[in-house]
């Protein structure tokens, strides 16, 4: 028998064992600053893309205001308590109905959190006589829901529909054997790829298969399909997605999420979704300035226009330079190279530092052994002089690292420890 504690010590995890490198620097950094494309990091200005603010929302003068005002009006204690007992109010159900309205569904819910949101719609949608089929690269919090299943899990390759059909005829043959029911979950944008999930092939599969479709829509919603509705309304097959969900926290660059379906289903999560029937009611600033931020996605369409305008110069302008982008179709813009962690880290360092351009990381784990992903998040906010010295600086870094300029320790020591 060990202390629980004195395990760690060991076995820090596969990130914090890079927490006395890392600290501060490449893992929690602190930008400072009013919310934009530059901001400051490390007593610098840099152009920043890692900021989950699709549309320029997160400091629209309009937003500002209504965050603000929205504040001195109600304070962040109104409703007390959790919906079900007494934190219930108009413009709780106004926001449900106006979102489920955007998304093309019958009804929908508010959720605290994204995260912890569509943990409990996961939990509370099976029991251990249902199968769930899910795509390998669904994101950490739909992971984390699956583990709360007690029944048969079949996760499918990513976006591999010959994947997708064997893993299906096998959640058939279970769901008759227990007398279980079907979910498939899939995303309407895979965060770090960037790419779409195939939403159009899988409902395919309902002409054969009697299943459920549960949609994570966090990069899609505002920024994909005609209205902004996302990743279904872009492929043709909103109406198909029986439980379509999102965060806030991307397009809309704020707190909170949603899910919206048949009034049937809804009502039932309503009654039933722990994570909300135990959780205190998401503050009225949010529920305002969520109203508010919903109403410019409905009201202001140039602001999406001016996102993919953005988005297409950096896709396309980085494609030019030779650079992988992978499967990416949508504002999600990955660029792929070959490398060790520590060239990696160093090549961070120099894009920092020397070329001022903030963006974040992404090693093994979440990709592949000697691959570096550098993720960009383009928003409305951003200027073509951002996206040319961008290009530029990629350039630059990209020449060193196949020169082998970043090989060897980490050049940088961080002093900043946890």
């Amino acid at each position: 028998m060990v202390d629980l504690f004195e395990k760690f010590q060991a076995d820090r995890g596969p990130l914090g064992q890079y927490a006395h490198l890392a600290h501060g620097y490449y893992a929690f950094p602190k930008l400072r600053g009013e919310i934009g494309s530059r901001m400051e990091f490390n007593g610098k200005e840099m152009i920043i893309w890692s900021l989950n603010s699709y549309l320029g929302l997160a400091n629209h003068p309009e937003i500002r205001k209504i965050d603000e005002q929205a504040s001195k009006d109600w304070g962040l204690a109104y409703p007390m308590g959790a919906r079900i007992m007494s934190g219930e109010s108009d413009y709780h159900e106004q926001l449900e109905n106006e979102l489920a309205e955007f998304v093309q569904k019958d009804a929908g819910l508010l959720l605290n959190f994204g995260y912890q949101g569509i943990m409990s719609i996961v939990d509370t949608l099976l029991n251990r006589h249902d199968v769930v089929v899910y795509d390998k690269d669904c994101h950490a919090c739909i992971y984390d829901g699956l583990r709360l299943h007690m029944g048969k899990r079949l996760p499918y390759e990513h976006n591999d529909l010959e994947s997708f059909g064997q893993q299906m005829e096998k959640a058939k043959m279970f769901a008759e054997k227990s007398n279980g029911g079907i979910l498939v979950i899939t995303e309407g944008v895979f965060g770090m790829r960037g790419e779409q999930g195939i939403l159009k092939e899988i409902v395919e599969y309902k002409k054969d298969y009697d299943f459920r479709l549960l949609v994570d829509d966090a990069h899609g919603f505002g920024t994909l399909g005609k209205t902004g509705a996302g990743a279904g309304e872009e492929q043709g097959v909103q109406d198909q997605i029986d439980l379509y969900f999102s965060t806030f926290a991307k397009s809309m660059a704020s707190i909170g999420a949603f899910v919206a379906g048949d009034k049937d289903i809804i009502n039932y999560l309503r009654y039933n979704l722990r994570s909300q029937l135990f959780a205190k009611s998401l503050p009225m600033p949010f529920v305002i300035a969520n109203l508010k931020r919903l109403e410019m996605l409905r009201s202001t369409p140039e602001l999406k226009d001016n996102l993919w305008r953005v988005v297409n110069k950096l896709q396309s302008g980085l494609r030019e330079a030779g650079f992988d982008l992978g499967g990416t179709n949508s504002c999600v813009t990955p660029v792929f190279m070959h490398g060790t962690p520590f060239e990696a880290a160093n090549l961070v360092h120099d894009i920092r530092e020397t070329y001022n351009i903030f963006c974040s990381m992404v090693m093994y784990p979440m990709i592949p052994k000697g691959m570096i992903l550098l993720r960009l998040i383009p928003s409305a906010a951003h200027t073509d002089k951002d996206v040319e010295e961008t290009i530029e600086a990629f350039k630059a870094v990209s020449k060193k690292l196949k020169a082998g300029e970043y090989e060897g320790e980490l050049k940088f020591a961080v002093s900043h420890q946890p």
